[in-house]
């Protein structure tokens, strides 16, 4: 690993992994599984329950930028405990309902913007007659 690599993984969070994590993980997780974004999945080593938390703790390091919204289907519920098997341990069908992922587009110019918005493209639509502006000193 590369100085620039290391300071990043060191001193940033949202950039994969922080060099604690990594060490965590080294020292107490157990590689469950892939997703096809790369995102990595663990859980304590032997699927220990925790006794801080009484349930096994789980933890995803992501490819790149940590999003939360990255994590597919599939993994959702495995890593906030809605099922026990993870998928790679079986066969998951997908259902007609799940959508690929979508970047988050807060504060880009691709954010969503409401009819109405002042950030939107169109200014709002005219009133329809129900309004009268204020006028002072009337």
């Amino acid at each position: 690993m590369d100085a620039k690599t290391f300071l990043i993984r060191f001193f940033t969070w949202w950039n994969g992994q922080t060099f604690g994590t990594q060490l965590w993980t080294a020292r107490h997780g157990e590689l469950v599984g892939q997703d096809d974004q790369g995102n990595q999945y663990y859980r304590e080593k032997g699927g220990r329950i925790s006794p801080a938390l009484g349930f096994e703790r789980r933890w995803v390091i992501y490819a790149g930028e940590a999003e939360a919204s990255r994590i597919p289907p599939e993994w959702h519920g495995w890593i906030h405990h809605i099922v026990d098997v993870p998928p790679s341990q079986v066969t998951v069908t997908p259902r007609e309902w799940w959508k690929p992922h979508k970047a988050n587009l807060t504060g880009t110019p691709g954010a969503y913007r409401p009819p109405g918005s002042t950030l939107a493209q169109n200014r709002r639509p005219a009133a329809t007659g129900d309004y009268k502006a204020w006028t002072p000193g009337r």
